[in-house]
């Protein structure tokens, strides 16, 4: 069983994917499988990154700091 990678695992895999797609030397297909590759580590960037935010806002309100999304008092 493969375990989820963790947020800069992904971010770290999604950087070198980019230099290689630019590198522009892969075979087409090999890009096409890179890209398709880079947009799932995208959208599983994207997720812990709101999994986070949303874990913040909660502990913000709990402490009674939080009075405007984006933290305005």
């Amino acid at each position: 069983m493969e375990t989820e990678q963790s947020f800069e695992e992904a971010l770290e895999r999604l950087e070198e994917i980019v230099t290689l797609l630019e590198e522009g030397e892969a075979p087409l297909e090999q890009a096409m499988a890179l890209y398709e590759e880079g947009v799932k580590l995208t959208a599983l960037c994207q997720g812990k990154l709101s999994v986070a935010e949303k874990k913040l806002d909660q502990i913000l309100e709990q402490d009674g700091t939080l009075r405007e999304k984006g933290g305005a008092q």
